[in-house]
């Protein structure tokens, strides 16, 4: 694969992480498997597995989600090296696993093509997804831009980290670096439902005791924390109970004198005859 690293480490913008052999074991699950059809897969998109063992077309993976072994064909995975080298990538899944909102401004990866082996691009996620073709010299040095050149892919690597130079931006950390890998709520069917409105009852004036919109801060015995409401509120509405009941009184009273109206005129009436 061609001058890869030059030594056991490889540095981000937070540093130097140390390369293990572990990593040599890695896959990335490019696409839920199985399909989601209204259940949840065994593996999701942009899961990361460990590799137990390989076969013609399969691979027997651990999920450090599930903790659970289990089988994958490697139409639905890939091979990730040193955390940022992705082998056998097609562009396409390249930028559905860089849309991911689990990446930030500045996630990157180096992907092998699929249909080119020994081939190199940068794809780097900033406003746009950008891609750059990374060449290879004859003696096997690499370079994006003719005027620099590096010896190994960690190199450059480590170059654009610490300044864009002529980049899109600077590079940040590898794909599918954040922990929120590690929640079942990544893609397709296993992403999370949006919790269901609360229906609320109506708000009736009248149906509110008197005594609460009249509650002082000293009898609350928590400082004016014993209402929810606050004074302005709640004197208004004490004052339009004041008003919505002098005016039914005031109904109620002029009922009455029209009662006593007709009675007195029923009585006169009869006087009459």
């Amino acid at each position: 694969m061609g001058n890869l690293m030059r030594s056991g480490t490889k540095k981000t913008r937070g540093g130097d992480i140390p390369v293990t052999g572990s990593e040599q074991d890695v896959l990335v699950v490019t696409r839920d498997f199985p399909s989601a059809r209204g259940s949840q897969p065994l593996f999701s998109l942009g899961e990361k597995l460990q590799v137990l063992s390989q076969g013609p077309s399969w691979w027997k993976v651990l999920s450090p989600r599930t903790q659970r072994e289990n089988y994958i064909p490697q139409s639905h995975a890939v091979r990730v090296y040193h955390g940022w080298l992705f082998e056998g990538l097609g562009r396409q899944e390249a930028e559905t696993l860089l849309q991911m909102t689990c990446n930030m401004q500045g996630s990157f990866m180096v992907r092998e093509r699929a249909e080119e082996r020994g081939v190199y691009s940068l794809s780097v996620k900033h406003m746009a997804l950008r891609h750059y073709r990374i060449h290879r010299m004859d003696n096997s040095w690499y370079y994006i831009s003719p005027g620099l050149t590096f010896q190994c892919l960690e190199d450059m690597i480590n170059h654009y980290s610490e300044c864009a130079d002529g980049l899109c931006c600077t590079l940040t950390s590898p794909c599918l670096t954040s922990p929120c890998l590690t929640s079942p709520c990544l893609s397709g069917a296993s992403a999370q439902q949006p919790a269901p409105p609360l229906m609320r009852r109506n708000f009736t004036w009248k149906e509110v005791e008197g005594f609460s919109f009249h509650d002082d801060d000293d009898n609350s015995g928590g400082g004016g924390v014993g209402t929810a409401m606050s004074y302005g509120v709640r004197h208004s509405m004490a004052t339009y109970r004041s008003l919505s009941g002098a005016l039914d009184a005031g109904s109620q009273k002029s009922a009455s004198r029209k009662k006593k109206t007709k009675s007195l005129y029923a009585l006169s009436l009869d006087y009459d005859n």
